[in-house]
């Protein structure tokens, strides 16, 4: 039985250390972004606050290869690496990106308008139900209502007033436009 609580225990701790191989960098917005992923070639190294490893800046992912200076002596020269325009570096993955958060954006508009268009007809519903009631109020007949007993009752001028002034606010919460 220990050596399963033993054999467990370790399990749990290898897996916690995949979480560990983050990146942490601060974007051209002054940002803090945290990925899996090393942060693109446009982010410069003293952005970079985190790595996998806990180097910072010593990554070949993190920062472009530099052209070797040939005033250094033995140093060979190489050609330089083109750069390719932020703009086009990885845009198809930040196009695909882009759009699925203006579908969700879309999406959660047209929530948030279906949402709004059922308050206005329940709110509507109700103001003309309470304008009913404050005509049938107003007209001076009798009107009954159950009470706890399932009795019919004539309300009294005390209730009456009551439900008048509660209609009154019903109109006036629903009603205004």
């Amino acid at each position: 039985m220990k050596m399963h609580k033993f054999l467990l225990l370790a399990l749990a701790c290898t897996w916690s250390l995949g979480a560990s191989a983050q990146w942490q960098w601060i974007d051209k917005d002054g940002r803090k972004v945290f990925s899996d992923r090393a942060p693109p070639l446009d982010i410069p190294e003293k952005s970079i606050l985190k790595q996998p490893g806990g180097n910072l800046g010593t990554s070949a992912a993190a920062k472009p290869v530099q052209p070797a200076d040939s005033s250094e002596p033995g140093a060979a020269a190489t050609p330089p690496t083109p750069k390719l325009p932020a703009s086009t570096a990885g845009s198809g993955k930040d196009k695909e990106l882009e759009e699925k958060k203006a579908q969700a954006e879309a999406a959660e508009a047209a929530k948030k308008k279906a949402e709004d268009e059922k308050i206005a007809k329940a709110k509507a519903d109700n103001c003309t139900r309470a304008r009913q009631a404050k005509a049938t109020f107003e007209s001076g007949r009798l009107i009954t209502h159950s009470n706890a007993k399932g009795e019919r009752v004539f309300l009294d001028d005390a209730t009456r007033a009551a439900e008048s002034k509660r209609i009154d606010g019903i109109i006036a919460t629903d009603c205004a436009r």
